[in-house]
């Protein structure tokens, strides 16, 4: 018999208990939600950062409509599959509910009713009597003051919490107090091996196993990889080959027989409308909430995908579509926006040029399916496909560069920038820092590559003592690039893609 809970008078309206009853069915032998058969590696990921407990809050970072949400139900399931005690989970979806923003502290509110209510005992009382808890707090971003009251939280609880969030920005900005309180994990696209597993192609699991970036600076896993990926060429190609045709955002694949047309509008719609319309309007509040600029900013973005233009450039397109002049700075603020939400990853200059004038970003969208919708503009990537099409190459070689950068951006840990040119360094597409270890990655997506001057960039990079770079990479369209310099690893982009 559990112990009588002395603080059982948090009260909630009426309509706020009927929402998470439904949020929360399990609590009376209910059913969850239908979910996929199929599952996100993230939700491995979860388990194992909630198994190993180094910190009692996981949080969940990606843009909107990637699966965080369906992961989460995912661990929710496999927590009640292994006996947890369907009264010790919590689940609270946190945008949408207009009761719960009512709340003065919603998370340490709802956490009261849910001891006394359903848990009818303390979280410690539960601890204490060898039971484990859980609380996930879906799009915690969207409550005020979230970041104090789980501090307060798992200070003073022993409970285990995760939460999702699709603005980096808001999850930044008020997380610095759970320092040592809370670990993170990237979630983003659909990558290579999951869209396998969607389309029933036998891949396997990701080569990076871990997802962490310790394994990129040997030289060993490079060359393994690409033994990996020749050995599943078949495979990777026909995988590779869906990810061209339409990217890796999951309602893409799982409605995989639905008309591109139709499938780009709900892309528009559910994910790029949703920010502008909604993240803006809760945004940065010292800022002019301009929807139309924001269009035009996400629209030069996706046309500049995989090159790093001048505000000021930008700046004078966008006055050139909307016929309003238009400050470089504000390019800027967008840029930065658009990077927080996430729809764009900025790659910054290396440090050691990031001083000079004229050093820009380099837009990686993160997924060019959201790029060929919102231009309405397929371009194909996979070698088969673009050989269709040779008009649109060098454009391929541009969004080749955007989605090498999106991927390496999604590998926490991992320190990635671009070098631009110098008068003593031709330009390296991107720089990885590893540790005290730097490794170039140049990005050569064409037919014919030359092995000199193709690779110039990377040997005048690796022959710098100072860059402490022991080899590089070549990105090429095919696996039939032939470097001879024994520090340069050439593998095709379809080979990359199977890090994830």
């Amino acid at each position: 018999m559990p112990p009588m809970f002395p603080f059982n008078d948090m009260k909630l309206s009426d309509a706020l208990v009927r929402d998470l009853r439904r949020l929360n069915p399990w609590w009376e032998g209910k059913p969850m939600p239908v979910l996929p058969s199929t599952r996100r590696h993230i939700v491995s990921a979860i388990h194992q950062r909630l198994r190993i407990g180094l910190a009692p809050a996981v949080m969940i970072l990606g843009p909107r409509q990637v699966g965080k949400t369906t992961a989460q139900m995912h661990v929710i399931q496999d927590l009640l599959a292994a006996g947890v005690s369907a009264d010790c989970i919590l689940r609270v979806q946190c945008d949408g509910l207009a009761e719960l923003v009512r709340l003065t502290e919603p998370i340490l509110r709802l956490v009261d009713w849910f001891e006394g209510s359903i848990l009818r005992r303390t979280l410690n009382e539960a601890a204490g009597a060898g039971l484990r808890t859980y609380l996930f707090f879906d799009e915690v971003q969207n409550l005020d003051s979230w970041a104090p009251q789980l501090k307060t939280l798992v200070d003073s609880s022993t409970t285990q919490v995760v939460v999702t969030g699709s603005s980096a920005l808001r999850l930044e900005m008020s997380r610095d107090s759970l320092a040592g309180r809370i670990t993170s994990i990237e979630d983003g696209a659909l990558s290579l091996t999951e869209i396998a597993e969607l389309h029933d192609i036998p891949l396997g699991r990701p080569f990076l196993v871990e997802n962490l970036p310790e394994p990129l600076g040997r030289l060993e896993f490079w060359t393994a990889l690409r033994e990996h990926a020749l050995s599943l060429s078949s495979e990777r190609d026909l995988a590779f080959e869906e990810f061209s045709v339409r990217g890796g955002y999951p309602l893409v694949h799982k409605n995989k027989e639905v008309p591109w047309a139709e499938i780009a509008t709900q892309l528009n719609e559910t994910v790029i409308r949703q920010v502008i319309e909604h993240d803006l309007r809760v945004g940065d509040p010292g800022h002019k909430r301009d929807a139309p600029l924001l269009d035009e900013v996400f629209r030069l973005a996706c046309r500049h995908a995989g090159k790093a233009p001048a505000p000021a450039s930008l700046a004078h397109q966008a006055q050139g579509s909307l016929g309003t002049s238009v400050a470089p700075e504000k390019i800027n603020h967008f840029l930065e926006f658009l990077g927080d939400i996430p729809l764009l990853r900025l790659i910054r200059p290396l440090e050691t040029q990031s001083k000079r004038k004229g050093q820009n970003a380099k837009i990686c969208v993160v997924d060019h399916g959201l790029r060929a919708s919102w231009l309405q503009e397929l371009v194909p990537v996979a070698p088969r496909l673009l050989k269709k099409e040779p008009g649109l190459s060098v454009l391929a070689g541009h969004l080749s560069e955007s989605i090498v950068g999106a991927a390496f951006s999604t590998i926490p840990g991992l320190d990635i920038a671009h070098l631009p040119a110098s008068p003593d360094q031709p330009e390296v597409d991107f720089v990885l820092t590893i540790g005290a270890r730097r490794i170039p990655v140049e990005v050569k997506y064409r037919r014919r590559i030359d092995p000199l001057r193709d690779t110039e960039g990377l040997r005048t990079f690796l022959e710098k003592a100072a860059n402490h770079a022991p080899f590089g990479l070549l990105i090429t369209l095919t696996d039939n690039t032939k470097v001879v310099d024994p520090r340069i690893v050439s593998l095709p982009l379809s080979s990359l893609m199977l890090l994830r």
